[in-house]
């Protein structure tokens, strides 16, 4: 009898120990896969209540034969041996964190100037003037934001300011335009710190479709055929306004594109010409052949080198528009056009024309065909309101 009570007493007691959960781990190993389909490798450090991510500039490459597999092999094995170090190092009580990890203290507003330096530098004109205004929002909505304090719950915060708080120096509140215009700014500063690895991902890509700034489907203005043509004959004060935006109008390029745009990026070998551009907009390769349309708007070569632009007197978007104002009330149309105008005109006549709409996703460079559909919507809708014009004409017969 004492043998067996003393059996219920040990067993209890066993039970009673609670085995002792494992800490999570302090450094934990990270990828993030690149367009060229290999591996960026970080480490995702906690210290002190706070995330940091350090950048290993290590990189895993896709396991095509042996001599690949070996070296991600090797490659992981210095991974894990910084690792331990970064382990010990938080054990001990040291830092030990390389500069790379602490950039991400920096302020978002040191980085968006830094990013608008870069724009500028890049040569895209434009971007200078809707960087800094959009910089006056961020420091009204937070000046001492760092890069490590930008998270979803800061973009949905930020998207709230931008639509219901700030108000301009005019005493307005913002357009849905300009919040889509300030945002996809922000949104195109984080891209830009991730290439250089300032934060492990852009939070704005965490956000739902009905959470970001979208603009309504009826904004999205365009020009018919007959309305082109009537443009075409109607003269105008820069003639190099005209032409660039003609061209786009038969190309879909964006102003940003096109200011940009250098003859070595035109192919003309073959008899179909073709354009290979990086977008501005969203980094993305663009391979578009070019219509003789669009080709009559380009301006001659005449001996330009392959680093020269193809529109090099062209002004910047706001002037560009500016001077788009009067040649289009000169042609008698009353519609509200701006450069980008040109781009939805392109889409809404290859799909008036008959084109399938994966083609018209792919020459306009959408990554996702949803996109385009917007414009086949806007064609539906004239559709139905051509048909509504015969009920409407016979409706008393």
């Amino acid at each position: 009898m004492i043998k067996n009570k003393s059996f219920i007493n040990d067993t209890t007691m066993a039970k009673a120990i609670k085995t002792p959960k494992q800490p999570k781990e302090p450094v934990r190993v990270r990828y993030k896969t690149l367009s060229d389909g290999s591996q960026s490798v970080y480490l995702d450090i906690y210290r002190d209540g706070k995330r940091q991510y350090e950048f290993l500039k290590l990189y895993l490459i896709p396991e095509t034969n042996a001599a690949a597999k070996a070296q991600n092999k090797a490659t992981l094995a210095a991974v894990n041996t910084i690792k331990s170090q970064r382990i010990i190092e938080l054990t001990n009580g040291v830092a030990g964190l390389k500069n790379t990890s602490l950039r991400s203290k920096m302020l978002l507003l040191d980085w968006m100037q830094a990013y608008k330096e870069s724009q500028e530098k890049k040569g895209v004109r434009g971007s200078g003037k809707l960087i800094s205004n959009t910089m006056n929002v961020l420091r009204a909505f937070n000046a001492k934001a760092t890069m490590r304090d930008i998270t979803r719950d800061f973009c949905l915060a930020f998207i709230n300011f931008l639509r219901n708080i700030y108000v301009s120096p005019s005493g307005k509140k913002l357009s849905q335009f300009t919040c889509v215009s300030y945002f996809g700014c922000f949104r195109g500063a984080l891209n830009a710190a991730v290439r250089e690895e300032i934060i492990a991902e852009n939070p704005v890509n965490r956000l739902n479709t009905d959470e970001k700034i979208k603009m309504p489907e009826s904004k999205r203005e365009f020009l018919t055929i007959d309305e082109v043509k009537i443009l075409i004959d109607t003269p105008c004060r820069r003639e190099d306004v005209k032409g660039a935006f003609l061209f786009s109008c038969y190309c879909g390029l964006r102003i940003s594109d096109v200011l940009v745009l250098k003859w070595k990026n035109v192919d003309s070998s073959a008899e179909q010409w073709r354009i290979n551009i990086i977008m501005q907009k969203t980094r993305q390769p663009l391979y578009l052949p070019l219509s003789m349309n669009a080709r009559k708007w380009m301006p001659e070569r005449n001996g330009a080198g392959d680093e020269d632009l193809v529109f090099p007197t062209l002004p910047c978007e706001d002037t560009c528009n500016v001077q788009l104002k009067p040649w289009v009330k000169a042609a008698g149309i009353t519609k509200h056009v701006t450069y980008h105008v040109s781009r939805h005109t392109f889409a809404t006549m290859l799909l008036t024309l008959g084109a399938d709409l994966y083609t018209v996703c792919k020459l306009l460079g959408h990554s996702d065909v949803k996109t385009t559909q917007i414009y086949a919507k806007i064609i539906n809708k004239k559709k139905e309101d051509a048909i509504s014009l015969i009920d409407m004409e016979f409706a008393n017969t």
